[in-house]
């Protein structure tokens, strides 16, 4: 279910002119994909940037399974003697909290089938077929893993295969904006991969950061559908209209989300999903999530959660685009 550089969901908008000495913007590449960040201070950009390249490693070495010394590609070789650290630990439980609420439609074990359907970090060479999807799914079920209490992790079956891309990014920015404001910094914003977190505001201005989200075009084109004025808040978008695969060997064209419930890619009436929370960990995976469940339980289950707001393009039966605005967020919408 990972979100890649071409699903530009979101696009920046603000001015190119530099009108405050303190503002700082830098940019750079991580978790395959590249980031931007603009900044309101004096802290030197250097130190900044070292200070993100040591940020950046800590969490590859901790999550990134296109790293093959990281703790959990050393989890998913079967390595059963790795303590895990911090940012893992976070990670685990926010992702078991959201398998609960999301009843499994949020799930960091399919891992096996992202890379069978050629998503992933691991090459896979057979023809995915429904006896290669029913062998897989035997390994899918974040209840097939346990967070030890000396920080370990047991898996039921050796073959479970972890992988949090869908919600990585987002706590990677979480992570980003916490050293931020620990330097006293409170005007700032993040991006990574198309995926947001806005802190105060712009800056000599007092103006509100703005973004937009794309109309789910599946032409190529790109088009803004609309503004979202933004503070003290992570956006995260998910869309399937420019994410796929053509298998190689069948000539099937895959979407990226994995339903993995069925274990088959999941093509349902939701085009786009963008999520808004205080956490850009939360935000990109009840994105993946709600793309996954489609609009009708997406929107109960949204119902339920007090601090979570989206903008859902779906469509209905007419087979026409229709959206859905949550309360909290409809007012910064223009």
């Amino acid at each position: 279910m990972k979100k890649c550089l071409f699903l530009l969901v979101i696009f920046f908008i603000w001015s190119c002119n530099n009108n405050d000495q303190n503002e700082k913007r830098i940019s750079g590449n991580a978790l395959g994909t590249t980031y931007q960040i603009i900044y309101f201070d004096n802290l030197d950009e250097e130190v900044f940037t070292k200070d993100m390249d040591s940020l950046l490693y800590a969490v590859n070495s901790s999550l990134s399974t296109y790293q093959s010394d990281s703790d959990i590609s050393k989890l998913n070789a079967g390595d059963t003697t790795i303590v895990i650290d911090d940012m893992f630990t976070e990670v685990f439980q926010l992702s078991k909290k959201i398998h609960k609420e999301s009843s499994g439609y949020f799930d960091p074990t399919v891992g096996n089938l992202v890379n069978a359907y050629g998503f992933g970090s691991k090459k896979f060479t057979t023809v995915v077929d429904s006896t290669v999807i029913d062998s897989l799914t035997t390994y899918v079920g974040l209840d097939k893993v346990v967070l030890n209490k000396n920080r370990t992790i047991s898996k039921k079956h050796p073959e479970v295969y972890l992988e949090f891309n869908s919600i990585a990014k987002g706590y990677c920015l979480d992570r980003i904006s916490t050293y931020l404001k620990e330097k006293d910094i409170s005007n700032f914003l993040i991006e990574l991969g198309g995926e947001l977190v806005a802190s105060g505001s712009k800056q000599p201005e007092n103006k509100l950061w703005v973004a937009g989200i794309e109309e789910p075009l599946e032409d190529g084109s790109r088009a803004i559908a609309k503004t979202v004025k933004l503070k003290d808040i992570a956006m995260a978008t998910s869309g399937n209209y420019r994410k796929y695969k053509i298998d190689s060997l069948s000539g099937q064209k895959y979407v990226h989300t994995i339903n993995p419930l069925t274990g088959f890619p999941e093509q349902n009436d939701m085009l786009s999903a963008s999520v808004f929370a205080q956490t850009c960990a939360e935000a990109d995976a009840y994105a993946t999530t709600f793309m996954t469940m489609g609009f009708k339980k997406s929107k109960q289950l949204l119902d339920s959660l007090q601090s979570i707001d989206a903008y859902l393009m779906y469509l209905n039966t007419d087979n026409e685009i229709e959206v859905y605005v949550t309360k909290g967020i409809e007012p910064f919408i223009n």
